[in-house]
């Protein structure tokens, strides 16, 4: 069997994160696994040591960590240089750790730690897409891959103050939410043109966007609610310049999925997203802020790599109004 190499975040959730990595650790010497481990230090090293794994030919990589760890991990594969039909081959797992788990709520997947690495070890391979993200900085090509969601607007604004609470009352779902209030009350319209698989959506000003590979973000928020990271196309929701009431009707509709029912909201579906625009930009990618300058272009890599789940698993449940826990 090929050796299993697990990365992980000890700072993700850091009061179990011991327990459980011993659990594991008793689990795999028990089924005889080869395994190697390697523990972050700084921000970004996850993706030093994935791309390092798979450039020497690591195949198998398990993530204990939220989902900037499996982000980190997911831009470390993508970047790495190997060929397409290897990068085809790399399988990852993850023991979600984080806040949101937003990409693991897809597949049914919670901080329960037994449960997790149960769906793993007799879990099957799903190729699945990685959207990715170009734009320049200085002059330069930049690109920032990303598994799950995309945000332009409100949502990066939310990232920023919800990690800055994080020092007063920890890491916690009410975290988003107080910083999502307050980016609905700071952020300002964007002028911009909008395609999408070339053709215009907008040419106005742009409110908030957000771009998904997966239907969760934001610790459970279905923003994009038939997004599947298997099928080869983004879906997107964008809003272009709403009034304070018409934020005020929307707010019910972020947890159950009905978001895009709201006329105000538009929605979105392709493989390739281009924004043409001469203004500063802050994005999050799976959480991860990014900033630069001008337009940039969003596209969808199908089946870029495998990821590790039930075979029997029905990642997604219109009927579930509510979500997964």
């Amino acid at each position: 069997m090929t050796s299993l190499h697990i990365i992980i975040n000890p700072y993700s959730g850091k009061r179990a994160m011991l327990r459980q990595r011993y659990y594991l650790f008793r689990l795999l010497r028990k089924r005889k696994e080869k395994f190697q481990y390697y523990v972050t230090a700084y921000a970004n090293h996850a993706t030093e040591i994935a791309r390092d794994i798979v450039e020497k030919g690591g195949r198998r990589l398990l993530i204990l960590g939220g989902d900037g760890t499996l982000s980190e991990s997911i831009n470390g594969i993508m970047s790495a240089r190997i060929s397409d039909t290897e990068r085809a081959e790399v399988q990852v797992g993850i023991m979600p750790r984080g806040t949101g788990n937003d990409f693991g709520r897809f597949w049914h997947l919670n901080r329960n730690h037994r449960q997790a690495l149960a769906h793993f070890f007799a879990g099957t391979p799903h190729p699945i897409d990685i959207g990715c993200i170009s734009f320049h900085r200085n002059g330069e090509e930049h690109r920032r891959y990303f598994i799950n969601s995309l945000g332009f607007g409100v949502d990066p604004l939310t990232c920023l103050y919800a990690d800055r609470l994080k020092p007063y009352i920890g890491s916690h779902h009410v975290n988003y939410l107080f910083g999502l209030l307050r980016a609905l009350y700071r952020q300002q319209p964007i002028p911009m043109t909008l395609s999408v698989d070339g053709r215009q959506l907008l040419d106005s000003k742009l409110y908030t966007m957000s771009i998904g590979n997966g239907p969760y973000s934001g610790g459970g928020i279905r923003q994009n609610p038939t997004a599947d990271p298997r099928d080869g196309v983004l879906n997107g929701m964008f809003i272009v310049k709403p009034t304070f009431k018409k934020i005020l009707q929307a707010l019910p509709n972020l947890f159950d999925g009905r978001l895009t029912d709201i006329d105000f909201v538009h929605s979105l579906k392709g493989k390739e997203i281009s924004i043409q625009t001469d203004r500063h930009l802050m994005i999050e990618a799976d959480g991860i802020l990014q900033h630069f300058i001008g337009s940039c272009t969003v596209s969808c890599i199908h089946h870029a790599i495998q990821f590790v789940a039930p075979a029997d698993m029905t990642p997604y449940d219109a009927t579930n109004k509510n979500g997964l826990s």
